[in-house]
């Protein structure tokens, strides 16, 4: 496994790859930090998929909208948290879903009547791939800004940006 950081706004962002998919992208000192990521890694910083995360991110932050679907993402978890974090990827740049209602389309795909809001929040609290795999777009029912693992000044920072574009 390997790692690199990038600077931002937010803050440095730490990215992890297997070589050659991105598995992690962790704003410093956010929850679940680096969660399930092995203690071997190397730094390296030319990797191909980091080159083309960067080029990413430095467009995002220019207030680009930059295509999700144009890096190879491998996030690890469960095949129900990878459902829901490939319904993240379907909310469009500078709009937003509750929980409720991500839980009513994670329902859907599953072919349930309902879904545990506590198991979406859950699986988009845990998300691995922080901005890219959007979960700052999912808010509170009443329009709170809630639950963000890297904080909610950071989460309403995403949020402007992208509304302002």
């Amino acid at each position: 496994m390997y790692i690199t950081t990038q600077t931002s706004p937010l803050g440095p962002l730490i990215l992890i790859s297997d070589g050659i998919y991105l598995t992690g992208l962790y704003l410093e000192q956010q929850k679940h930090f680096l969660e399930g990521v092995s203690n071997n890694l190397e730094r390296k910083d030319d990797l191909e998929i980091f080159k083309q995360t960067k080029s990413w991110l430095v467009q995002y932050f220019a207030g680009k909208n930059p295509n999700p679907n144009d890096l190879k993402l491998k996030p690890a978890g469960t095949d129900f948290r990878k459902i829901v974090w490939k319904e993240l990827l379907n909310i469009p740049y500078g709009t937003t879903i509750t929980y409720k209602e991500l839980s009513h389309k994670v329902a859907k795909i599953l072919g349930r009547k309902t879904t545990s809001a506590q198991a979406i929040g859950q699986a988009v609290g845990h998300n691995p791939i922080s901005i890219i795999i959007p979960c700052h777009r999912v808010i509170g029912t009443t329009g709170n800004l809630v639950g963000y693992a890297g904080g909610i000044s950071k989460k309403a920072y995403l949020l402007t940006l992208e509304k302002e574009n």
